[in-house]
């Protein structure tokens, strides 16, 4: 008896992790979705607003306006292929937000609705809009993705053995929230998400570079940001099977080959523009 009761559940929990499947956007990757969006968009938002409580913002207006204007492009052209692919509706409770915030550190992440920040510390690397868009575009990439939502959903899964969310949150609150803060680091000093598995970071690079492709610009920035974080990391890289992100040759080799897709969205978006060229800072 216990052993049908075994299977009946195992059996049913599986048709319920399928059931709970979605597809990343233009990957097709199939995805563990078990989490409602308003939760994940109520726990984002709450969260975004008390860092930027805690954190000091930049006082470098025209370095913020930058910011601000480099995301608002990267999000229309998100918005642009949401839209084309009749996926607009997916979009529709996002609140974007573009931050800049002092820190030593080079970093930069987004939360889920389109809560982003940058770092000062990373605009050395940057250099230039174009670069802060490889950046911009690569981190809302997780978050059009969902590697949040996919976090969380394998951390209940493991945690809860698949208790909806709702369930969750009414029975077993402070596992919940140590749920969130595993999948996304908050609590952390400034913030700091820990980092997405090697398949994540591949899955943002390819879509980051579309999304700043259609924005206009040059896909090819995406390699030179890269080779300038290689050089500031130099020798004190870890190993690729040590470390959650992909190596950075690695990285690099792999754009490369995503080099002449995106370069059908940048030439697309170039025709499109007024005057055949896209606004884009050197």
């Amino acid at each position: 008896m216990r052993y049908h009761r075994y299977n009946f559940t195992l059996i049913f929990l599986m048709l319920f992790l399928l059931q709970s499947c979605a597809k990343v956007p233009l990957t097709g990757r199939r995805q563990l979705d078990l989490i409602p969006n308003e939760s994940m968009l109520s726990m984002s938002f709450q969260q975004y607003d008390q860092f930027l409580e805690e954190n000091q913002l930049s006082k470098d207006k025209k370095t913020t306006k930058l910011v601000q204007s480099t995301g608002l492009r990267v999000q229309r052209a998100v918005e642009q292929y949401f839209a084309e692919h009749n996926l607009s509706g997916e979009l529709a409770d996002y609140a974007w937000e573009f931050n800049l915030v002092e820190s030593d550190e080079p970093n930069a992440w987004c939360m889920p609705g389109g809560k982003v920040v940058v770092y000062t510390g990373i605009l050395p690397i940057t250099r230039n809009e174009a670069g802060l868009a490889v950046v911009m575009g690569h981190e809302i990439a997780h978050a059009i993705a969902q590697h949040g939502n996919e976090r969380m959903s394998q951390g209940l899964v493991a945690q809860t053995g698949g208790m909806l969310l709702t369930k969750a949150l009414e029975e077993k609150p402070q596992l919940t929230q140590q749920i969130w803060m595993t999948a996304f680091g908050l609590g952390a000093q400034l913030g700091v998400m820990l980092p997405y598995s090697r398949l994540h970071e591949s899955e943002a690079d390819h879509l980051g570079l579309i999304f700043m492709a259609m924005a206009g610009y040059k896909p090819q920035e995406a390699l030179q940001f890269w080779q300038r974080m290689a050089e500031l990391k130099g020798e004190g890289a870890p190993p690729e099977f040590l470390s959650t992100h992909p190596a950075d040759d690695t990285r690099i080799t792999q754009l490369e080959r995503l080099i002449p897709e995106a370069m059908e969205y940048y030439n697309r978006t170039r025709e499109e523009l007024p005057g055949g060229k896209p606004s884009t800072a050197p």
